[in-house]
């Protein structure tokens, strides 16, 4: 039911105009391996409609494929496989472009270098990364969306997406205090709201995890607190949730709700 308009262009009423719009690389672009890379960008160029002989030289440049025009496409690294792929989506030179997971599997040289093209290619067009690598949607992009069953969860700027559904920051602490005087102490400060210890085998030390109530720089009060009472500090470090907890907290409850009432 409904209507998808894209550019204000219906998609059922006009689906070959509406696709012009948009540019798609798959996780595991199909590409013909027996073919040299500056025959198949012809080839799909004039698939396109494209005049090869202009868009070619451009996607040369802009997808870094300079050293590999003359080789064949089984032959290149996962890495150049991808830029091929980039380029087979950028030939119609479409106002949207969506990538699904661009930087699989490649080694950590190549992740840097597609990214930089990624963030050059985003500067003149809509660049959609479908992607469970969280620290890709942290690195390349302006905005997130989380989907979860179906449904969107959290929309916001990326920088903001930990501020705006995440919890609040937690201290890691570690002291030569036991345990039990360490706890009387700290109850003491009002901005604290969860304690938890840890145990760990054949160390001194008590080891917690602080759970703040706000974004209150607390630190300095609980070292002074300790030190006062005449013990060491090894460690007083403050931890903000990365977008994978918020990522695994937004799902987790949206999956949960869903099967609360029923659903799949």
């Amino acid at each position: 039911e409904g209507k998808i308009l894209i550019d204000g262009i219906d998609v059922a009423e006009n689906p070959v105009e509406t696709k012009k719009k948009i540019g798609y690389m798959p996780e595991s672009a199909p590409l013909y391996g027996e073919m040299i890379v500056e025959d198949y960008l012809k080839y799909v160029a004039q698939i396109h409609g494209e005049n090869p002989d202009e868009r070619i030289p451009h996607l040369c440049e802009e997808c870094g494929l300079k050293e590999v025009m003359d080789k064949n496409i089984s032959e290149l690294s996962r890495g150049n496989r991808q830029r091929v792929a980039l380029a087979h989506a950028l030939m119609a030179n479409p106002e949207i472009l969506i990538l699904d997971e661009p930087t699989s599997g490649l080694d950590p040289n190549q992740v840097e270098d597609v990214r930089n093209i990624i963030r050059e290619i985003g500067k003149t067009r809509t660049v959609i990364v479908s992607t469970h690598i969280l620290s890709e949607v942290e690195t390349i992009c302006s905005r997130a969306i989380i989907i979860s069953g179906g449904k969107l969860v959290a929309d916001s700027p990326t920088d903001k997406l930990r501020e705006r559904y995440g919890n609040n920051a937690t201290i890691k602490l570690s002291s030569d205090c036991p345990e039990s005087e360490l706890s009387s102490i700290l109850s003491g400060i009002s901005a604290i709201s969860n304690i938890s210890f840890e145990k760990e085998e054949n160390s001194q030390f008590a080891t917690a995890t602080i759970s703040i109530k706000d974004e209150s720089e607390i630190r300095p009060e609980i070292a002074k607190a300790i030190i006062q009472k005449g013990f060491n500090l090894y460690e007083l470090s403050l931890q903000r949730n990365s977008l994978e907890d918020v990522f695994h907290s937004l799902t987790t409850d949206s999956n949960e709700e869903n099967t609360a009432k029923g659903g799949n």
